[in-house]
């Protein structure tokens, strides 16, 4: 392959500039061993940062598990590798696979080698024709299970999981189904809904921030808002027309896309801005140009759309069958609203996909979490919504740990807690990893993890 061959011309011109004399065996190559491992393709390499190799894969999964023989789609991966010896770190994102990849928190802790994975029926790693009855929480976690595995022959050290968000709950799945997989898990800002029909999350948000003041102007907005229907609609309708955005398949109509992006604004605020941005809600004597910025910079009027949606439906089935939801009261918006109860998932997913929910799912998840899970780590952000509903450790959860990141939201991270707090975090993270001494990271700004705008 061509690249092969570019990569090396590449690996022969550093021996020669390392002072090993021409024509000497060089070590074998970690493509090598990667080209060895059963099911694994490597697709091929990309520049990345200094001290790394950057690496797209894809690795052969059966649809179902159960049935390992049935028909397969490939799974997209992409390894960032350090050295064989170094730990492995496998990132799962819960979602598709980010076009530029950054080294994780725990990845710079530990200076690892670093796995990030594709979930199951996102972007192309999808079955065709796909069953989306083969979408549950126990498939991805096969998946994850095998793609470890198969890269221990590889990678033979310690292996930790984790992830963010979805992603971060699909570490712990992970966990629940092949607990002696890796040495330690991290998720981030990972919600856990324990009973689907009693949430936290208006609780929560009635006691966001620190100004009720900020609070009350949220919701002076969203009535505004929908009290100015017309002109949003109008600007809504010119922006989707120049972009080719479509509202028939999923959305169902451009008014429903507009109550969506209302209903939806207090919690993106708080999940990604915070009481910081207060003074930037328009108030009710606004002009219509104002509060259209300001919502689509908050939410984004063309995630409320076919296009928007779509990359995210394998998520919202996901929580319509066995994740669970926040269901927020839209009560206080009633006399405004055409349409009630639209933050559920079947409205979000195309109506031929069959969805039933599963009700106690998360609950056996949410029992091994406190009866047995072990070397578990959960770091949330305080002003995060999804912070209301989160796992919690019980007696049976052995050298597992919790957080809570004062004033940081949906990009919570180790750094950000009180410095005795972070030495204690980032020690847990190292010790399972088997690294003795803190890792001295190349460049903190540049290896900042990228997070996925949903779950909502």
């Amino acid at each position: 392959m061509k690249w092969r061959r570019s990569c090396a011309l590449a690996l022969s011109a550093a021996l020669l500039l390392a002072g090993v004399p021409a024509g000497a065996a060089p070590s074998e190559d970690v493509v090598d061993r990667l080209e060895a491992v059963p099911g694994l393709t490597v697709v091929g390499e990309r520049r990345t940062e200094p001290g790394f190799r950057l690496f797209d894969l894809t690795f052969t999964q059966p649809a179902d598990h159960r049935e390992p023989r049935s028909e397969t789609f490939e799974q997209r991966l992409t390894l960032l590798h350090r050295d064989r010896a170094a730990p492995a770190v496998a990132h799962t994102t819960g979602y598709g696979l980010p076009s530029k990849v950054r080294r994780t928190e725990p990845t710079r802790l530990v200076d690892g080698n670093q796995v990030t994975l594709e979930h199951r029926f996102f972007a192309t790693s999808r079955p065709d024709p796909a069953d989306w009855g083969d979408l549950d929480i126990w498939q991805a976690a096969t998946d994850q299970h095998r793609i470890i595995e198969a890269l221990k022959r590889v990678y033979r050290h310690e292996w930790i999981t984790t992830g963010a968000s979805k992603g971060g709950m699909t570490a712990v799945y992970h966990r629940r189904f092949y607990p002696r997989d890796v040495d330690g898990t991290i998720a981030y800002v990972a919600p856990n809904d324990v009973d689907n029909d009693r949430d936290a999350y208006d609780e929560f948000l009635a006691e966001a921030g620190t100004d009720p003041a900020c609070r009350r102007a949220l919701v002076d907005l969203q009535r505004e808002a929908l009290r100015r229907r017309d002109e949003l609609t109008a600007r809504f309708r010119a922006h989707a027309h120049a972009e080719g955005l479509t509202f028939d398949r999923i959305i169902g109509d451009i008014d429903r896309g507009l109550e969506m992006v209302v209903l939806d604004a207090p919690w993106a605020f708080w999940q990604y801005r915070g009481q910081q941005d207060c003074g930037e809600i328009p108030g009710t004597d606004a002009n219509t140009g104002a509060i259209y910025r300001f919502l689509d910079e908050t939410v984004e009027f063309a995630f409320y759309t076919d296009q928007g949606i779509e990359p995210y439906v394998p998520y919202y089935y996901q929580s319509g069958t066995q994740l669970g939801w926040p269901d927020v009261s839209d009560a206080h918006l009633a006399d405004l609203l055409h349409h009630r109860d639209l933050m559920q998932p079947r409205n979000l997913v195309a109506p031929e996909i069959p969805m039933r929910f599963e009700p106690g799912r998360m609950r056996r998840i949410d029992a091994w979490v406190r009866g047995a899970g072990s070397q578990l780590m959960f770091v949330n952000g305080a002003e995060d919504p999804w912070s209301a509903e989160p796992f919690e450790l019980g007696p049976g959860s052995e050298d597992s740990h919790s957080y809570l990141v004062p004033g940081a939201n949906h990009g919570a991270e180790i750094a950000g807690l009180p410095a005795d707090r972070r030495a204690e975090a980032e020690a847990v993270v190292r010790r399972w990893a088997g690294v003795r001494e803190p890792v001295r990271t190349r460049s903190e700004e540049l290896d900042r993890r990228p997070l996925e705008r949903r779950p909502r």
